[in-house]
């Protein structure tokens, strides 16, 4: 057997090392520390927009604490995309609110600006306007952002922008991340970038990071005892974990060129292939840092060719694929909960598939593949 090809592994630049011996030769081991500091400000600079940062244990963390900070408690409603990684949507369960689920629209495949609009007037009118809606930039591909933003502002509705696939993705010039009125990051292990695991939020003022901050450091009052005034979480990024952040800073845009590349080579295999559509941006105002390449593969033209048959054909030769993320209203988990659209987001979860799009992948390791793809096609 071959050695595996992994969907996304970690991609060490080389002086991750050299912030985390730092750490350990000064003692800094702690939860905070220079390199939290560091790192926030790295994140900063990149992002642009006079955002602030706070890093956090998880991008998952950050949506808890960014729909706490929208005013969501127990017994409102969230708008979320169905078509997404739970991280997205389990934090509206966290306080006790209700998810409505919306469809995804067939050119970024993240939400639909129609039936955002027709879940948010049906909820008015049942008496119940959503306190906060979660967009996510699917696989870094960014979504609609003219259209969801100028929605949410005309309805005054806060929107919290999932950008934890998305660093390095941009729309109109301007990184993901720093539309919403509140930003996601995430660095997990198989992210563009990786702290090990970890993520951050995005604000747009010193008082929203502050209070961020607080929140993720169990809301500990100013006095010299442990003193809490309301609920606090033990959510905050540690001096190890940001070390790895800061030299992993150093080579994002070269990992950002080599994923893009990634779906340069998806696009190329593809082309003389009928019945497979490779996920790309529509036009010049997207830029995907294509975190993830995937396609949709249609049986209905390639012959009866399945994304199973593809999978399945992938896993034989020690090579990872994995389907798209399973619609949330199709969950267990979600499906009691209120769902807007069509049947978008079902038919990508029936034909999709995830290749892998690692930005360490070898010229081996695209041969393999290729010879994969072209023997279950041809």
């Amino acid at each position: 057997m071959q050695d595996k090809i992994w969907l996304s592994s970690p991609h060490m630049g080389g002086t991750e090392r050299d912030f985390v011996t730092e750490a350990f030769d000064t003692n800094w081991v702690a939860p905070l520390g220079p390199n939290v500091n560091g790192f926030e400000k790295d994140l900063e600079s990149y992002q642009g927009e006079n955002v602030h940062v706070a890093a956090l244990s998880s991008g998952t963390a950050a949506i808890h604490l960014a729909l706490i900070q929208a005013g969501v408690t127990a017994g409102d409603e969230v708008i979320c995309q169905s078509f997404t990684f739970c991280g997205s949507s389990n934090p509206i369960l966290y306080l006790g609110a209700t998810p409505v689920l919306v469809d995804s629209e067939r050119d970024t495949w993240n939400m639909c600006p129609l039936a955002l609009e027709k879940a948010v007037e049906d909820r008015i009118a049942k008496g119940k306007k959503p306190k906060a809606i979660i967009a996510v930039h699917l696989y870094g591909m960014p979504y609609k952002v003219d259209e969801i933003h100028a929605f949410a502002k005309a309805n005054s509705i806060k929107v919290i922008e999932d950008s934890a696939e998305a660093l390095g993705s941009s729309y109109k010039g301007r990184k993901c991340g720093t539309f919403g009125d509140f930003g996601i990051l995430s660095f997990n292990g198989n992210k563009i970038i990786t702290t090990s695991g970890g993520g951050a939020m995005v604000c747009h003022s010193e008082e929203d990071k502050a209070k961020t901050v607080h929140l993720a450091t169990q809301a500990r009052d100013q006095a010299p005892h442990y003193q809490h005034s309301e609920v606090g979480y033990n959510y905050r990024m540690s001096n190890i974990s940001a070390g790895i952040g800061r030299g992993q800073m150093q080579v994002l845009d070269k990992h950002v060129h080599l994923r893009r590349a990634m779906n340069q080579f998806y696009q190329e295999l593809f082309a003389a292939i009928d019945g497979v559509e490779v996920l790309v941006e529509k036009s010049a105002d997207y830029y995907s840092n294509h975190w993830l390449s995937a396609i949709l593969v249609d049986p209905a033209v390639t012959g009866g060719i399945t994304r199973e048959d593809l999978r399945l054909a992938l896993e034989a030769e020690n090579i990872e694929s994995r389907p798209l993320w399973k619609p949330m209203h199709l969950q267990p988990l979600y499906s009691k909960y209120p769902y807007y659209g069509g049947k978008v987001c079902e038919e990508l979860f029936e034909k999709g598939l995830c290749l892998p799009s690692g930005s360490n992948l070898s010229n081996n390791d695209r041969a393999r593949i290729a010879s994969v793809i072209r023997g279950v096609f041809n």
